[in-house]
């Protein structure tokens, strides 16, 4: 019987090939867009939680808003650092200058740091050294390029060595970072940036003197906690037990926190999808109620020969399920197309077609299928055969 009521339901779907796309034409929409804007919000959240993961998970950024007239000093910064909790610290400031090569010259954004930044951020050289202790202390007048700013300034890589013009002040290039590292600061691969020691900042630039922004890594993740109590806690005992003189972010809370804002993105896309759901939904409960009025007499020959009313209903059912599955089908087909095309075009996130959310849309298809498919069919089994039969359309 289950074999006949799809063979049955299948015959009346290739019947009416136009009205039966249209009816699907909902259903594909709605399963489509839910896996589109599920896929793209998981594109999005892998692409922030890599972006954060990159920068350390044990970081901590301390801001300083209010110094209290008892300013940070560079030298003191080592007293933040602690066995235990503290692994190390480094300033953090930057300034715009005119950089300038030969007849070549362009704005460039400087930051200036100490030794432990490299570390702290996870960059990686290309050519060259990073700054040491011995050029931060003795004022050095040296420069490390991102490889964008050395190709721009300089033409090449590998100009270690070389000279370039900071605001009219020359730097010695003592190396190149790898394509596309820019630090914390730029999330572009085309930005001109460079670093330079934090004591020749201060001489740089006017409005650098003291440190108002340092980074901190904690001992290892699982004290994350206690590296953000031990922070604090300095902090306050330097500032007069101000909460609102200093701002400490945890990093490993920054991406927590973000998760949380694009799972509930996700759930929120996902939402709106399924109300086209629902809308197709109402497409096939006016479709097969009209399927129903067009084989009344077909419902009321059956009957006469014996079909229940389980069977009328199964094979009426049968059909609307069908309908819904096979618009699933052509909208999950849709959404992979979809996805395929946008990852041509956006190239720094990946779009796939989670298994869950597939799993989702064809429970949620078939579901809508049938809830809204019992109607008709019921209506269809309560048909009186004598009535049916008469029933001239």
């Amino acid at each position: 019987m289950i074999f006949q009521s799809i063979k049955m339901a299948w015959n009346s779907i290739a019947s009416n090939k136009m009205r039966s796309f249209l009816t699907m034409l909902g259903i594909i929409i709605g399963v489509a867009s839910l896996i589109v804007l599920v896929s793209i919000a998981d594109g999005a959240t892998g692409s922030v939680t890599d972006t954060i993961s990159s920068m350390g998970t044990n970081l901590l950024t301390v801001s300083i808003q209010d110094d209290k007239e008892n300013p940070l000093r560079l030298s003191e910064l080592s007293d933040f650092v602690d066995e235990e909790t503290i692994r190390m610290a480094a300033p953090y400031a930057q300034t715009s200058v005119t950089a300038k090569s030969g007849y070549t010259s362009d704005t460039m954004t400087v930051y200036g740091t100490t030794g432990a930044y490299y570390d702290i951020q996870g960059l990686s050289l290309q050519n060259g050294r990073w700054m040491n202790k011995a050029d931060v202390d003795n004022h050095t007048y040296v420069v490390i390029l991102n490889a964008y700013a050395a190709t721009q300034l300089i033409g090449r890589t590998n100009c270690v060595g070389e000279s370039i013009s900071l605001d009219g002040k020359k730097y010695q290039i003592i190396g190149v970072l790898q394509d596309e590292q820019s630090g914390i600061s730029s999330t572009q691969s085309e930005r001109m940036e460079a670093y330079i020691p934090y004591t020749s900042l201060t001489r740089l630039s006017d409005s650098v003197l003291y440190v108002t922004t340092f980074y901190a890594t904690s001992a290892d993740e699982n004290s994350m906690d206690a590296a953000e109590s031990y922070l604090t806690q300095k902090m306050l005992e330097r500032f007069g037990n101000d909460e609102d003189a200093f701002t400490i972010v945890n990093q490993s809370a920054v991406m927590e926190t973000m998760e949380s804002v694009t799972n509930t993105l996700a759930w929120m896309l996902g939402g709106i999808a399924a109300i086209s759901l629902v809308v197709g939904g109402i497409g096939i409960m006016n479709i097969m109620l009209v399927s129903v009025t067009e084989r009344t007499k077909e419902i009321g020959i059956r009957k006469a020969i014996g079909a229940g009313q389980f069977s009328i209903m199964a094979q009426f059912l049968t059909e609307a399920l069908m309908v819904s599955m096979m618009g699933c089908m052509a909208g999950i087909a849709l959404s992979a197309l979809i996805l395929k095309v946008a990852g041509m075009f956006v190239s720094d996130m990946s779009f796939s077609i989670s298994p869950q959310v597939t799993a989702l849309a064809v429970g949620f298809s078939a579901f809508i299928g049938i809830v809204f498919g019992i109607y008709p069919a019921w209506k269809a089994a309560r048909k009186h055969p004598i009535d049916a039969l008469r029933y001239s359309g």
